[in-house]
């Protein structure tokens, strides 16, 4: 297997790295190291734990998650660099997937999809990205790869928190630029890979579940704090893609966009109107930022600083698997928990006597929770009541994430 960085960038969130690492401690995969690049809170919080052992890690407590990258990206020593975010948790097979893809060599670049808070619905999968940083989903309904090359003036989409690179082509191209400092900092990179002719990979079971947890810029119900970076890095991402024609029609349309979104906001009583012209008077001051940040050149980056660090590889348990009924979640909880302990991967299936919708998460002792309706849906697609067994439930429950999950066969 070839050798491969893990990448993980952390601001301010300290206890959802915690449970990152918890989650990157369970990949399925021979050959990895993991690579931590946090403020002075997060690098602490590493120091109180177990799980800070084996890693590499260094200081950023610059808000630039391009910045971050970069200092992540001189310690890597892999062939290809993985990134996933701090509020984010990979199902034990993404390694492996998202990895095979550069089995292919003209694949420069991988992605593979992200569910969202509930664990179930879809938050990312496929998409191309156009001069303006507009995004186009692409319809995709196979679970295999492929390989992608954009069409003139797009770029295949990968998203930040979920994807992989050649590290001599990532460092060829002067790895991320700092000018964005959030927002767009990987979709500037697709422009430059796909400018450059290079393929991207799209891999449906790289899976990753992404929590959008609060940050500086953002509420815990999604909520925008603040405007101005989003608005910096849009007109920045025009000065180099966009022809300067066009740059003040897609400006306007995005402060449009940002406008309705701050108002469906404020008609759901998350935003005050004052809120909303705050936010609005800082993303044109945003705006007005970015559009200085003109393109500088971009040296390629070095070689690894430190060699490669893989992660000590203990003796691979069978996974295991618990099912039972809600009122029983405290006991099967418990169970699942010291299973953990002793190194299994292990899910727990807990089903109430409804139709309730169904959930998933990773919990914080580093088990896998579905729970919801015995009658209920899981995927949005199925219907929204279903008579069956439990025993029937959560053998199709097991059939839907025994691939991502590494379970051999629904038990």
């Amino acid at each position: 297997m070839r050798p491969v960085s893990v990448i993980i960038v952390s601001h301010r969130r300290p206890e959802a790295l915690r449970r990152c690492l918890v989650a990157v401690g369970q990949i399925d995969y021979p050959n990895y190291e993991v690579v931590v690049v946090a403020d002075s809170p997060g690098l602490k919080r590493l120091a109180a734990a177990p799980l800070g052992n084996g890693l590499k890690t260094a200081a950023c407590d610059t808000e630039n998650i391009s910045l971050a990258r970069n200092i992540g990206i001189g310690l890597a020593a892999g062939d290809v660099l993985a990134f996933i975010d701090d509020d984010a948790v990979p199902e034990p097979t993404w390694l492996r997937h998202l990895a095979a893809a550069f089995d292919d060599d003209e694949v420069a670049a991988a992605g593979g999809f992200v569910r969202g808070r509930n664990g179930i619905g879809w938050q990312w999968r496929a998409a191309t990205v156009d001069c303006a940083g507009r995004r186009h989903d692409l319809n995709w309904a196979s679970p295999l790869p492929a390989v992608l090359h954009p069409a003139k003036g797009r770029a295949i989409k990968t998203e930040g928190t979920n994807m992989a690179f050649r590290r001599e082509v990532l460092c060829g191209l002067g790895g991320f630029d700092p000018a964005f400092r959030f927002f767009l900092d990987e979709t500037d990179l697709n422009m430059r890979l796909a400018r450059a002719g290079h393929a991207t990979a799209i891999v449906p079971r790289a899976e990753v579940h992404h929590g959008f947890a609060e940050s500086a810029r953002r509420r815990a119900d999604r909520v925008p704090r603040d405007l101005f970076e989003i608005g910096a890095s849009h007109a920045a991402f025009l000065l180099r893609h966009c022809p300067a024609p066009q740059r003040e029609g897609f400006e306007a349309a995005f402060a449009e966009e940002q406008r309705r979104r701050l108002l469906r906001h404020m008609v759901a009583g998350r935003l005050e109107p004052g809120e909303v012209r705050r936010l609005l008077a800082r993303l044109q001051a945003g705006f007005a930022e970015g559009r200085g940040r003109a393109p500088t050149p971009m040296p390629a980056l070095g070689h690894a600083a430190a060699a490669f660090a893989p992660r000590p590889q203990k003796p691979r348990l069978a996974p295991r698997v618990h099912t039972g009924r809600w009122r029983h979640r405290a006991k099967l909880r418990q169970i699942a928990a010291h299973d953990v302990a002793a190194g299994h991967g292990t899910t727990v299936l807990l089903f109430s006597f409804t139709a309730l919708y169904g959930r998933v998460r990773f919990t914080d002792q580093g088990f896998w929770e579905h729970r919801g309706g015995q009658f209920g849906r899981m995927e949005r697609g199925e219907p929204l009541f279903r008579l069956r067994r439990l025993r029937d439930k959560c053998r199709a429950e097991l059939e839907r994430v025994k691939r991502v999950r590494g379970l051999t066969a629904p038990q």
